[in-house]
């Protein structure tokens, strides 16, 4: 793992922002790259398939012994809708790693419900490299594994995509709107909409969108913690229609209590790091302390007691490329492998302040 500095392509701007990224003038850097050999790669893509096989093992390890309430999950409704979900198929999810190129990958979260900065890696990027070193590869099948991801769905014909307005920096949007693209390039029919657009019609018991259409399935880029304690909350019911997409399980892979879940099932993994719920306990020397409905980087404090509802994390810094400290973004499809962004900030806690950069797979 190397960081290579170079000039970025003078037209750079419009190029992105016409792949998706209309949130890309203080986002996406390409004056850098990183570079990976093909062994690296393929050792991420083993850690990542190991991790999440371990996450599926902690959900059903919740949901057997009922450890919700380490969840803060005590709504009796919530309980039932995670576990009659659990069948149903995930579609995608990005595991925060910390990583060096030298040492063990550590994980230091997973997003996923609501994973983000998805466009730039799986087509910013990849353009980038076609067009500047297209005899170089990438750890990058986003897109055709989510293609066929929607292909191996065959009950659905209709997919709703709902998003929130409240974000005004366009990325959930966009985000949304481009997992749409895919599952109109699986033969879907698709429409994207605001999920404050979802009505609930009481009379004949259904779901609608702005239209008045029964919505029989949806894409929703909005935590389940808020769906379930909105107005319409009431109404998703477990069996009932629609498909939500994510399912509502991985409610137990969004919440960092599934950190301190993993360290106690698999107590000195060299992929993970020691995590608690009930405070640092021998990390007093070093810990984060976690949120465990955090996101971007929200409320995480290095060091300081945090009061309840926070996950306390061994502290283990980001790897310092010249001032530059990246984080590991590897997505999974369907549960699988799928690819790889890298964000990267100057401090210690990668924020809504970090700053995308590209990579490449050489030699």
């Amino acid at each position: 793992m190397r960081r290579h500095t170079i000039a970025a392509r003078p037209d750079w701007l419009s190029k992105v922002e016409s792949q998706g990224l209309a949130y890309a003038r203080s986002y996406w850097d390409e004056t850098a790259y990183y570079e990976f050999s093909l062994q690296e790669v393929e050792a991420l893509e083993e850690v990542v398939a190991e991790l999440h096989a371990m996450c599926l093992e902690a959900v059903d390890h919740v949901i057997a012994a009922d450890r919700f309430a380490d969840y803060g999950i005590t709504d009796e409704r919530v309980k039932r809708l995670i576990v009659a979900s659990r069948d149903e198929p995930e579609l995608y999810g990005r595991f925060d790693l910390r990583h060096d190129g030298s040492s063990h990958a550590r994980l230091l979260e997973y997003n996923a419900d609501t994973p983000t900065s998805l466009v730039e890696a799986a087509s910013a990027q990849w353009f980038w490299l076609e067009e500047l070193f297209p005899a170089d590869d990438q750890w990058n099948s986003l897109h055709e594994r989510l293609v066929a991801a929607w292909r191996k769905r065959p009950l659905l014909d209709r997919v709703h995509f709902a998003y929130t307005v409240d974000d005004t920096s366009g990325e959930d949007f966009m985000t949304t709107a481009y997992l749409a693209e895919t599952a109109s390039q699986a033969g879907l029919r698709t429409h994207v909409m605001p999920i404050e657009a979802i009505g609930w019609d009481g009379l004949g018991g259904r779901f609608v969108d702005d239209t008045d259409t029964t919505i029989d399935a949806v894409f929703k880029l909005y935590p389940w913690e808020w769906l379930v304690s909105d107005r319409f909350g009431a109404h998703v019911k477990p069996g009932h229609a629609p498909v939500w997409i994510e399912p509502a399980w991985k409610m137990l892979l969004s919440n960092k209590a599934l950190l301190a879940i993993l360290w106690e099932l698999f107590r000195g993994h060299p992929n993970l790091l020691p995590a608690y719920l009930d405070g640092p306990r021998e990390l007093v020397s070093g810990y984060v302390a976690k949120p465990l409905l955090g996101r971007e980087g929200a409320g995480i404090r290095i060091n300081e007691l945090a009061g309840p509802g926070h996950c306390y994390q061994a502290f283990h810094p980001l790897p310092d490329f010249g001032g530059n400290r990246p984080v590991i973004g590897a997505w999974t499809v369907c549960g699988e492998p799928a690819g790889m962004g890298i964000r990267e900030s100057e401090g210690l806690i990668t924020d809504l302040g970090a700053r995308f950069v590209p990579h490449l797979i050489r030699g």
